[in-house]
């Protein structure tokens, strides 16, 4: 060894339980591979030998990664002995493998000194590759009796299971590169959501104050122009109000695993919802918005959930809808069902976009006001409600219908 080198510190199956390996991954994708498994059994098997590994080989490291050991040399998974100890070395450095049936008398192994230090009578080291033409390291079946190894057919048979095993390893480290991606994913979407709840409940605080003020200033006297500074005021509060409320109920939901709901029996939803068109009513005095209530069954829901869904509708109805032409909302009852119909004029909804506009932070083409969870709101909420919310859009006309089947409250 040059006396510039370190000696190698060799490390133990200890380092590897502990999780401290210098090839903690490697090993663990093999250790925990039964594909791997059954490959060292089948050849175990077929030449009749009692061990059977794969080991990881370096220039400098041999490092058992999963073995089934019926001789007790004492290697396990995450044992290391000295590279110079090994034929391994050799392997890595010709290319080739190296193969003998019996050590007593093959004429190039005949008396080796590794041969003889571990007491290896019949022995066969196989080169595995990646599919990138890399050196992984080898798989090896040994005794401590002769057993027939080099026989061509045992040969060809150790070749395609060390060229399998090489494949495997691409396959499975594909597939815990895509497993890690996920969870780095999941857990981002999780920040997310953790962000957007934080972020709608600290603008609470200032939003409720800048209502209070704007309901104050609305008992105070002043000009016509102030007048109507409050109307844009309020039009803004609302809007505020409504992006926070949809913000927090989506973080809620996807922190909790779904939007709650309360079923309320015979459910005050005249009222409510007549509340919710007074309310947009005020922040678009121009707008004509038209109800039409008709509820001859009564209806059990969680009033303030489908109030603030009908009230996502309306926004959205308001924004994309004709300027010059209202949006009726209309709301019956059956002996099975309840459905509320948010309609208005405008330009259709192309069917391409139909297909993901309930999907969260979806906005329509031509807008970028809001963040794209007003109808994907609405949909979960009734999806809570056991209902569904649907879309039709043809010529000029759009229709968004909320369906709640009969619910029985518990």
């Amino acid at each position: 060894m040059n006396k510039e080198e370190a000696p190698v510190e060799l490390q133990g199956r200890s380092a590897f339980l502990a999780g401290t390996h210098d090839f903690q991954t490697d090993i663990e994708l093999l250790a925990g591979s039964e594909f791997v498994k059954t490959i060292l059994e089948t050849v175990m098997l077929a030449t009749n030998m009692r061990f059977a590994g794969v080991a990881r080989v370096t220039a400098d490291r041999w490092v058992a990664c999963r073995t089934i050991d019926e001789v007790n040399f004492g290697l396990s998974e995450g044992d290391e002995i000295a590279i110079e100890s090994t034929f391994c070395r050799t392997v890595r450095e010709t290319s080739e493998m190296v193969i003998f049936s019996d050590a007593a008398s093959d004429p190039e192994y005949q008396g080796h000194p590794i041969a003889t230090a571990f007491g290896i009578v019949s022995y066969a080291s196989v080169p595995i590759y990646r599919s990138d033409g890399s050196f992984f390291g080898t798989l090896c079946a040994i005794d401590i009796e002769p057993k027939d190894v080099k026989s061509p057919r045992a040969v060809a048979m150790l070749k395609m299971f060390a060229d399998l095993i090489g494949r495997n390893l691409e396959t499975e480290e594909r597939l815990e590169a895509q497993e890690q991606l996920i969870e780095h994913e999941r857990k981002l979407v999780q920040i997310q959501d953790e962000f957007i709840a934080i972020l709608g409940h600290d603008l609470r605080n200032p939003v409720a104050a800048f209502g209070a003020g704007v309901r104050q200033l609305d008992k105070e006297p002043v000009t016509s122009r102030g007048r109507e500074l409050l109307v844009l005021m309020r039009a803004s509060l609302h809007r505020m109000t409504e992006l926070i409320d949809n913000m927090m109920l989506h973080a809620k939901s996807r922190l909790g695993g779904g939007i709650a709901v309360s079923v309320v029996p015979d459910a005050p939803l005249s009222e409510m919802l007549q509340q919710v068109v007074d309310e947009i009513r005020v922040t678009v005095p121009k707008k004509e918005i038209l109800l039409n209530v008709d509820l001859a069954y009564p209806v059990s829901c969680d009033p303030d959930r489908i109030g603030q869904a009908v009230s996502n509708l309306l926004s959205n109805a308001i924004t994309h809808g004709a300027s010059g032409s209202p949006v009726q909302v209309t709301v019956r009852s059956h002996d099975k069902e309840a459905v509320i119909e948010v309609e208005n004029e405008g330009e259709p909804i192309p069917p391409e976009l139909q297909k993901t506009l309930f999907h969260p932070f979806h906005r329509g083409s031509g807008t970028s006001e809001g963040l794209g969870l007003g109808l994907h709101i609405a949909s979960s909420i009734a999806k809570a409600h056991s209902g569904r919310l649907s879309v039709a859009s043809e010529g000029t006309t759009t229709c968004f219908r909320l369906e709640l089947p009969k619910l029985e409250c518990s």
